[in-house]
C-alpha cells in the first residue's frame, strides 16, 4: 500500500527559540519586519501572519517579540528526520515547515495507520515539537490534509486511506489552501470557487487560460491523477548531534531529557543504517570563548551491540547519576564511536531457563554504568607463562580475546594472591600456618626474560595438616626462597 504522511510543524520557529515555550505566553516570531508565527495566545489578542511589527505593538504591546533564528530551525528539522527514520527511510522535506514520510511498507510493523500515527506524534513531542498530521495516498494531499485541521466547523478527516475517500476529502478543502491557487484567490471568488471540489468541477482549459497550468497541475497531484515525484533526504555516514540545554544546568541528572532526545537521534540513525552500537560518547559542553572548558565526555561500552532505546537511555541514565559536575553544562553532543552491523532477531522458540546471553551483558552492562568499569571484572586470560600475567582482571564489558583450549591443563587454583607471599622455613619444609608436604609438582616456569620480568620457577601443589591445598613455589635463581602464590578450592 503507498501510503505518505505529511508532518507539519507550524510553531517551529517559535519552538526552535524556546522549547519549553508556556501557551499563556504570547510570542511572535518576526521575519523581514513581519509576523511569521505567532502563539496560540498572542492570536487571540488579535495578532496574525503577515502582520507587520508595529501593528503588534499597537494591537498587542504585551506581545514578546523573537527574531527568527533559521539556524536552529533546520537543527531542529534535522533532529525530527533522525528521530522519524525509526518509521522509514524514505523522507522528504516540504515547504512551510513540513516533513514528508513514506510509510507504506511500514504499515504491517506498526500495526496499522493509527498506531503509526500515534508514534510519529509522541517521537516528535519528546523533541518539544507540536506537530500536525496528514494521511493520504498522494503527497500533495497528505501536505492539504495536514495543513486543513479538523475543527468543530471542519469536520475534513486528516486520515485517508482509500483514493476514492480522499477525493470526497479534498473536494472539502477551501481553494486558498492550495498555494498555486492564493494568487487568483480574488477571481476564484467571484467564481464562487470555494473549495477544492468546485475549483477541480470548472472546465479545465478556461482554468488554465485564466489563472496558469501550476494550479491545474497543483490539482492533479493532490487527486493522485499525475505521478509525483520526491527527493528522498540521504541518510549521513556518520552520526554526532548536538543540543543546547538553554540554560545553565548544574547537576548531571538534570540533563537526562535533553540526552534522551539525542538518544532518539541516534536510535533512529541506527534503525535506518541497520546498525548496532558497542560504544557511544556524550560531551558535556561546558563555557566557551576566552573562559572556556574542555568538555567532559561520558564514553559507555557495552558488551553486547544494542540499537533499542530504552536500554541505551537506561545505561546513560545510570552514568549521569554517578557524576558530579565540575562547571555548569550549556550544551550536550552525542556521537556513536564503535559500530556493528545489526545482528537479526533471536528466532529460539523456547528461551533459555534462566535468562540468556543477552539479559547477563544487559546486566553488566547496567551494573558498569552504575558502579563504574573498575568495580565489575570478569576473568581474562593472556598468552604468558607467568601466572600473574595469566590471570588477571578486565572490565565485564569488554570484548575477551578468543582463546585455544588446551588438551591436558596443567593444576592451578583459581584465587591467585595479588602478589606472593614469602613463606619461612621449619623443619626444612615451607610453613604456612602448618608445615607443608609436597603432592604434586614440579612445573616449571621459565619466561619473561623479553620485558625484563624474567621468572625462574618450580612451582608445587602443597598440602596443610588441615587437608587444604596450596600453590606455591621457589626460586630456582638466587635463594631459592619459597612464595606462596594461590589456594585452591
Amino acid at each position: 500500500m503507498h501510503l505518505l504522511f505529511s508532518v507539519y510543524l507550524p510553531l517551529l520557529p517559535l519552538q526552535a527559540l524556546r522549547p519549553s515555550w508556556s501557551d499563556s505566553a504570547p510570542y511572535v516570531v518576526i521575519d523581514k519586519e513581519r509576523v511569521l508565527v505567532a502563539a496560540p495566545d498572542a492570536l487571540m489578542l488579535g495578532v496574525r501572519p503577515g502582520m507587520r511589527g508595529g501593528g503588534v505593538a499597537a494591537i498587542a504591546p504585551e506581545a514578546i517579540a523573537l527574531e527568527r533564528d533559521a539556524q536552529r530551525e533546520k537543527e531542529m528539522l534535522d533532529a525530527a528526520v533522525l528521530a522519524l527514520y525509526r518509521f522509514t527511510p524514505d523522507i522528504a522535506l516540504e515547504p512551510d515547515f513540513g516533513l514528508l514520510l513514506d510509510v507504506g511498507p511500514s504499515l504491517t510493523l506498526f500495526n496499522g495507520a493509527p498506531a503509526l500515527s500515534r508514534h510519529v506524534r509522541e517521537a516528535l513531542g519528546r523533541l518539544g515539537l507540536t506537530a500536525r498530521l496528514g494521511v493520504a495516498p498522494t503527497a500533495a494531499g497528505a501536505w492539504l490534509l495536514a495543513r486543513c485541521g479538523s475543527t468543530k466547523q471542519n469536520q475534513t478527516r486528516t486520515r485517508v486511506i482509500k483514493a476514492s475517500t480522499l477525493i470526497r476529502q479534498l473536494d472539502r478543502v477551501p481553494c486558498t489552501l492550495l498555494p498555486a491557487a492564493q494568487p487568483h484567490a480574488e477571481w476564484l471568488s467571484g467564481v464562487a470557487a470555494h473549495d477544492l471540489g468546485a475549483l477541480r468541477r470548472l472546465p479545465r482549459a478556461g482554468l488554465i487560460r485564466r489563472t496558469s497550468t501550476q494550479l491545474a497541475d497543483a490539482l492533479d497531484r493532490a487527486y493522485g491523477d499525475v505521478p509525483e515525484m520526491h527527493r528522498w533526504l540521504s541518510v549521513p555516514d556518520t552520526f554526532s548531534a548536538t543540543i543546547e540545554t538553554y540554560e545553565r544546568v548544574e547537576h548531571a541528572e538534570a540533563l537526562l531529557d535533553g540526552a534522551s532526545r539525542l538518544m532518539m537521534q541516534l536510535v533512529g540513525w541506527l534503525t535506518v543504517r541497520q546498525l548496532a552500537v558497542s560504544a557511544f560518547t556524550l560531551q558535556l559542553l561546558h563555557e566557551r570563548g576566552r573562559a572556556a572548558i574542555a568538555p567532559t565526555p561520558l564514553t559507555i561500552m557495552l558488551a553486547e551491540p544494542a540499537w533499542e532505546e530504552p536500554h541505551l537511555i537506561r545505561l546513560l541514565k545510570e552514568r549521569l547519576a554517578t557524576i558530579e559536575l565540575t562547571a555548569s553544562v550549556i550544551g550536550l553532543r552525542l556521537e556513536a564511536s564503535q559500530l556493528q552491523p545489526m545482528a537479526p532477531p533471536n528466532l529460539t522458540l523456547f528461551p533459555e531457563p534462566g535468562g540468556s546471553q543477552t539479559d547477563l551483558l544487559r546486566l553488566m552492562e547496567l551494573l558498569t554504568a552504575r558502579l563504574g568499569a573498575d568495580r565489575v571484572l570478569a576473568p581474562a586470560f593472556e598468552d604468558d607463562h607467568r601466572p600473574e600475567i595469566c590471570n588477571h582482571w578486565t572490565p565485564a564489558t569488554s570484548k575477551m580475546p578468543a582463546m585455544t583450549p588446551i588438551e591436558d591443563p596443567p593444576d592451578r587454583p583459581f584465587w591467585l594472591f595479588k602478589e606472593p607471599i614469602r613463606l619461612i622455613m621449619r623443619d626444612d619444609r615451607p610453613f604456612y600456618g602448618s608445615p607443608l608436604t609436597i603432592i604434586r609438582g614440579p612445573e616449571r616456569i621459565e619466561g619473561g626474560w623479553w620485558d625484563d620480568g624474567t621468572a625462574v620457577r618450580d612451582y608445587y601443589v602443597a598440602q596443610g595438616t588441615d587437608a587444604a591445598c596450596f600453590w606455591l613455589y621457589q626460586e630456582r635463581a638466587g635463594d631459592m626462597q619459597w612464595y606462596l602464590h594461590g589456594l585452591f578450592a
